[in-house]
């Protein structure tokens, strides 16, 4: 009898787990018992792939990363709608000076570039017709490929150090007409990489091929990767944190770049933009 009993235990935490897909290598392998199950499997979709390719995030992380794509996930959101403002900006600059390449970066770390960048390459890739490209130049902390839930086996260093080609690393994401070049490899040289003749030769290239390029670069202080980047692009977007970054490490960032290429500063975390999207 306690045999049928351990049995019957272990029967059933091994029907829980199907239903929870939590363990399922692949939605497709989880049972469907009704419209509940198949609603906790895609729900938890996008959290097992970050979690494949990153076994130690934790769900706090993930979430993390939801924020930094909230106009993909909340197209409607008052968030979305300031990213779409934005985007009108540039464009509005864009029809006196050629924008095609835009590097978006900030003073410091945590200021939120990488969200800036994500979202405002995934409103702009929302436009009818437009084709937009996002590279992560982050060689030191790359978040573009976890935010976007991709797991690339080629990245940016591969093609910089001609071990693949433009079109092996880049990657399509479902659901809006957006390329991504995400970070595959961190290399031991983030900062001859990006300043490397390779680098400019394939930004030559992809300007080709698409109407916007938005590349997420490491933070500006205390690094010469995003004045290597921005150098070789045709505007800069500073992102600010409002509260946060200081005035005097904004004017320190300001006199690294180049001036003449800021098209703009954006302002993160406002007491306005709180009061109308709590965390915003």
């Amino acid at each position: 009898m306690p045999k049928h009993y351990e049995a019957l235990q272990r029967a059933e935490q091994e029907r829980r787990r199907k239903i929870s897909g939590i363990d399922s290598p692949d939605p497709a392998a989880v049972p469907f018992e009704g419209p509940s199950a198949r609603t906790r499997v895609e729900r938890h979709g996008f959290f097992r792939r970050l979690l494949r390719a990153q076994p130690n995030r934790t769900i706090e992380d993930a979430a993390d990363a939801n924020k930094r794509r909230i106009a993909l996930l909340q197209p409607d959101s008052y968030v979305a709608e300031q990213y779409r403002s934005l985007r009108g900006r540039i464009d509005s600059l864009a029809s006196q000076r050629p924008l095609k390449t835009l590097a978006v970066t900030s003073a410091n770390s945590g200021e939120g570039k990488s969200t800036c960048s994500v979202n405002l390459a995934t409103v702009t890739a929302m436009s009818v017709g437009r084709s937009v490209l996002l590279i992560d130049c982050d060689l030191r902390r790359p978040k573009v490929h976890l935010t976007l839930g991709l797991q690339p086996q080629v990245g940016l260093a591969e093609v910089l150090l001609n071990q693949a080609t433009i079109d092996e690393a880049i990657q399509k994401l479902d659901g809006v007409n957006l390329d991504v070049l995400p970070v595959r490899t961190i290399p031991q040289n983030p900062s001859e990489l990006l300043a490397s003749p390779e680098m400019r030769k394939l930004i030559e290239d992809v300007s080709g091929r698409y109407d916007r390029i938005i590349l997420d670069t490491p933070a500006c202080l205390g690094l010469p990767d995003a004045k290597s980047v921005s150098e070789i692009c045709d505007g800069l977007v500073m992102v600010v944190r409002a509260g946060v970054t200081p005035q005097e490490e904004v004017q320190a960032a300001l006199d690294i770049l180049d001036r003449r290429r800021v098209v703009g500063l954006v302002l993160n975390g406002s007491e306005a933009t709180r009061e109308q999207y709590g965390y915003y």
